[in-house]
């Protein structure tokens, strides 16, 4: 295919116009490439069902072929989802502009809160200073649903996934999945799919086997390959919090609390597809899809590894560091204020020294909590208690007076709402890096590293940075703004390679000038 022809498939993607171009679309369907698992679905008339371009069935012929943009879109039109290649499975895309960025944090905020349709609208509108209505007219022009469709359809499909991944009652699955009462979710899922969830559980149980019970389940996060798993997990290693986190060669594990719900999860490769296994706690399913979206958000899972690099590889000074690094992802956070205190301890001091103090902090601010694991006895300490504790309190264990003030300072306006670090998505970046800016003691580097893994902006560049500048050639900071702007709108993904350079001085955020 021609590299036009890719580029017309990726705008297409971007603004919902799949059928401007069926023929195209019908040939990578024919090819079954993975780079379009995630960038389309096929919706076949002759069955009723939708799936990934990946899809092992039978090509259909064209005529009775029709492609969306989204498994809403499809759903919408009355379409279900192909058992075999699982359309839930398939991997997402980052946002690339206001408008999509504005739809993906409805879908996080109605996600991650719970929320029903009506007040996830108005919260969200709030923050972007826009009216419910014309959130509504983004969703439904961005996502081709609206808002209460698209919500339906994530529940259903996560709940399809723990029917034929785990063994968890039915009724667990109901609640976990986001409906609030198990009638409900009977009667989406009978209307939707045509069958009982009931069936669906006998057909996956049949087809793997009884499996014991258990305390955890285990899911299944898509990713769009390749993906440098050794990378990411040496990342987050070397900064690894101990009590709440334990890395090792092939593992992630750590212990959660959002809200009420506490537990652990472990993270690994999968060996049969481009996935990770997320084993989880059944303490942690009335939170589940906050869950996921957050391990989503700390190992990159929704990045297009082909787009950011063949752009930043256009670049002579990163060329050969893209070549050597197909893969690589930018780690995010699975707590923001967790990543915000660890950001702050880092600035002006090594990797190695900055989580030796916020270990120290954990131990001494974190609730213990019992896991099977003598590695993971702390979860994150919490803004609230952090909030109220002195400068005495925190200087005591060896944190500088500076950092302390702005530990508490951070805590402070997370506790109150003021500041958001979590959920990824933000429709102005640059104000949210500003307000963090604005917080005594933290600076640009801090502001930007934050905005880098927490907010999920693949646009941060902390130009501060000296093992930037050092591998840049030992420019300035200015200087450094100047030449990274032709790694927009993936600068965050440029720092990341250009840490990884080999050069004399350590390939991490060893000092910040804030």
């Amino acid at each position: 295919m021609s590299e036009n022809g890719w580029k017309l498939f990726a705008c297409c993607r971007m603004v919902g116009v799949m059928d401007q171009d069926s023929r195209g679309l019908y040939t990578a369907l024919t090819a079954r490439d993975s780079r379009f698992d995630g960038v389309f679905f096929v919706g076949v008339t002759s069955t009723d069902v939708y799936c990934r371009p990946i899809c092992p069935a039978k090509t259909p012929k064209e005529a009775n072929c029709r492609f969306f943009a989204t498994p809403q879109e499809a759903e919408q039109e009355g379409f279900r989802p192909c058992l075999r290649c699982r359309p839930e499975l398939a991997p997402g895309s980052a946002p690339v502009d206001d408008a999509q960025r504005i739809a993906q944090l409805i879908v996080q905020r109605l996600e991650e809160g719970n929320l029903g349709e009506k007040a996830g609208l108005e919260e969200v509108a709030d923050q972007f200073e826009l009216s419910s209505r014309q959130l509504r007219r983004i969703v439904l022009k961005e996502l081709g649903v609206p808002p209460i469709q698209l919500l339906l359809t994530r529940r259903l499909l996560l709940a399809k996934q723990l029917l034929t991944e785990t063994t968890l009652p039915i009724t667990e699955v109901a609640f976990a999945s986001g409906f609030s009462s198990l009638r409900r979710f009977n009667d989406a899922f009978t209307g939707r799919y045509g069958m009982p969830p009931t069936r669906l559980r006998k057909r996956a149980t049949d087809d793997a086997g009884a499996i014991a019970d258990s305390e955890t389940s285990t899911l299944q996060l898509s990713y769009r390959p390749p993906y440098d798993w050794t990378g990411i997990l040496g990342f987050l290693a070397a900064r690894a919090l101990t009590g709440i986190e334990q890395v090792t060669d092939s593992s992630y594990a750590r212990t959660v609390q959002l809200g009420k719900a506490k537990g652990w999860i472990t993270v690994t490769q999968s060996k049969k597809r481009h996935a990770l296994s997320v084993e989880f706690t059944h303490s942690l399913t009335p939170v589940l899809p906050a869950v996921l979206s957050r391990l989503r958000a700390l190992f990159d899972l929704n990045a297009r590894p082909d787009l950011i690099a063949e752009h930043l590889g256009k670049d002579a000074r990163l060329q050969s560091a893209v070549k050597a690094n197909p893969g690589l992802r930018v780690p995010g956070a699975f707590s923001g204020f967790e990543m915000g205190l660890r950001a702050i301890l880092g600035q002006q001091v090594t990797v190695k020294a900055a989580t030796t103090l916020a270990c120290r902090f954990v131990e001494a601010f974190g609730e213990p909590i019992v896991t099977p694991f003598a590695a993971l006895n702390r979860l994150t300490p919490a803004p609230a208690r952090i909030a109220q504790a002195s400068v005495d309190d925190i200087a005591r264990h060896g944190i500088v007076s500076s950092r302390c003030k702005s530990i508490i300072a951070l805590a402070q306006v997370q506790g109150s709402g003021g500041l958001g670090l979590d959920g990824g998505a933000h429709h102005n970046p640059d104000d949210s890096i500003k307000r963090l800016a604005e917080l005594p003691g933290i600076g640009p580097w801090t502001a930007h590293y934050i905005a880098m893994r927490a907010l999920r902006w693949p646009d941060a560049f902390p130009k501060e940075d000296i093992v930037v500048r050092h591998n840049l050639g030992g420019v300035t900071a200015k200087e450094a703004e100047v030449l990274s702007q032709c790694w927009r709108p993936w600068r965050s993904y440029a720092v990341m390679h250009v840490w990884a350079m080999k050069r004399p001085l350590m390939t991490s955020e060893v000092v910040a000038s804030d």
